[in-house]
């Protein structure tokens, strides 16, 4: 009896011990992207196997079933169910892009000037554009929470390369009920002690973990392009906001005008040389300016709360923002479309995503081909104990060597791999896609780069100095009292418009030449 109590005390001990972290079982495919669920932040990645089957666990298979003892090791039962995957790498589908932030609205309403002097670039320690984007990539909590993606499937790796862990099985077998005799033989009583051990004779552990470690690639090239959009959305505010203040200084040049112009007409009134409805003319522009510049104040501050948003800034701080920088143009030009367009396709991070989903996409391949046999498990029976008491005889222990090789009689996995082959294909034909699309922003940017570039020049030495010449000589001859106001007042809308027109292009240009970045991939234009 002693080798019984023996066995009992390796069971036993094998049944007390301490629980040791393991690998947690896959969940399905289909699940919601809720917040702060698996799924969360997830989105199409390029090269993924859409809608296959996620496998079970790494050792969480149940053992097959069967007769007990050393002839039926206890191997998982995955080895009945042709077509499942034996392992399945945790599916990672990808990070969702930034939404786009749209440009913010300038005011529309009242008179606009051309200031005097040169823009006010703002205090020599204001925020520069590179010192926003430094900020944005370290603060912005949208890029944060995309971040956790990368450890995440680092994490993917560790599970995909887990090897499957051996089976300890202990059983007892031909248990009277009552005794043996020579007068009623049978057994003898036996117990024994099994382990069984899957050997992966197809590398599929190695292929899974490739399919991890490329799937992980793939994600830091999608979080790069997430950078890459979000900097796009740093432009447009940090953009609104400039283009803010250049329309205050604007309507401040606008209302200093007329305030100058309507002191002057009350002056004439009262010397009779114009009447009141000159007067109340000239107070409505007046007052319009007014409006104009308590507007472009409220627009300013909308555009550093955005601008606070994106940088994680509170209120407070984002409103006390001082900027340094211009929207004029005072760079020289970028290179050729040409030249553009092969930047692009070699460095945007959107393509380099795509061309490693590729590669992704020929591991998979790989995996389903060596997910087509299952494991071998190999049976170690150290110990069997045949209980020969009843017959007043020696007990007899013994030891056994066992394998079960499942026969590849049937492709267990054919589906798959013809699934797999055919995402190759379809990798190919997204990546060929995105190059097109890839090319055409570029082509887009960089006519909305030449188109505004050419309509600030054009404003500037034709549009401007007609409108102004036209303004200034009505200006000279109602105040010197030879037209009506109302030629003036035309005059000075003719004016307003043009500058509007110019501060409209001047933004309009500085956001070209940052989304002409953004297309390409890369700072060519401060």
């Amino acid at each position: 009896m002693s080798h019984i109590r023996r066995l009992s005390l390796v069971v036993c001990l094998f049944l007390c011990a301490r629980a040791v972290r393991a690998q947690s079982p896959t969940l399905p495919s289909d699940l919601p992207d809720t917040p702060g669920g698996e799924r969360s932040m997830l989105g199409p990645a390029p090269g993924a196997l859409s809608g296959h089957l996620d496998g079970a666990t790494v050792g969480g298979d149940e053992p097959l079933g069967g007769r007990l003892g050393p002839s039926a090791p206890r191997v998982p039962s995955s080895i009945t169910q042709p077509g499942q995957r034996p392992v399945g790498v945790p599916e990672r589908e990808g990070i969702t892009a930034p939404g786009s932030l749209p440009p913010g609205e300038v005011p529309l309403f009242g008179p606009l000037a051309i200031p005097a002097g040169h823009e006010d670039e703002g205090p020599p320690d204001g925020l520069t554009l590179d010192a926003a984007i430094e900020r944005l990539t370290r603060e912005n909590l949208g890029l944060r929470a995309r971040a956790f993606e990368l450890p995440q499937a680092q994490a993917d790796i560790l599970t995909a390369s887990l090897r499957a862990n051996p089976l300890l099985y202990a059983d007892s077998q031909l248990i009277p009920y009552g005794s043996y005799s020579l007068q009623r033989p049978g057994g003898p009583t036996q117990y024994d002690l099994n382990i069984t051990y899957p050997l992966d004779v197809t590398q599929k552990r190695k292929a899974r973990t490739l399919v991890a470690c490329r799937a992980k690639r793939v994600l830091e090239a999608q979080y790069q392009d997430a950078v890459r959009l979000q900097i796009d959305n740093l432009y447009t505010a940090y953009t609104d906001v400039l283009g803010a203040r250049e329309t205050i200084r604007f309507a401040g040049a606008a209302r200093q005008g007329l305030a100058i112009l309507l002191d002057r007409t009350r002056r004439m009134f009262e010397r009779g040389t114009r009447t009141a409805a000159d007067v109340a003319r000239i107070e409505a522009l007046f007052e319009a300016a007014e409006v104009e510049l308590m507007d472009a104040d409220e627009t300013l501050r909308t555009a550093k709360h955005n601008l606070g948003v994106l940088l994680n800034m509170p209120a407070a701080e984002a409103e006390a923002l001082r900027l340094r920088g211009s929207v004029r143009d005072t760079f020289p030009p970028p290179p050729p479309l040409e030249g553009l367009t092969r930047l692009a396709l070699d460095a945007r991070p959107d393509v380099v995503a795509y061309r490693l989903g590729i590669q992704r996409a020929e591991a998979e391949v790989k995996l389903a081909r060596a997910n087509r046999l299952s494991d071998v498990y190999v049976l170690y029976q150290p110990y069997t104990y045949q209980n020969n008491a009843p017959f007043n005889r020696l007990s007899a222990t013994s030891w056994a060597l066992g394998v079960t090789v499942p026969l590849p009689v049937y492709n267990r996995n054919q589906g798959n791999i013809q699934r797999a082959v055919v995402n190759v294909g379809q990798s190919h034909v997204e990546l060929a896609e995105r190059e097109q699309q890839v090319a055409n922003e570029v082509r887009h940017a960089e006519r909305e780069y030449a188109l505004t570039r050419a309509a600030v020049e054009r404003i500037e030495g034709r549009l401007l100095p007609a409108a102004a010449r036209v303004r200034d000589d009505g200006y000279r001859l109602f105040t010197q009292g030879e037209e009506e106001a109302i030629v003036y007042l035309n005059a000075q809308r003719e004016y307003n418009e043009a500058a509007r027109q110019y501060r409209d292009m001047l933004v309009r240009h500085r956001r070209s030449m940052l989304r002409l970045n953004t297309a390409v991939g890369q700072r060519l234009l401060p």
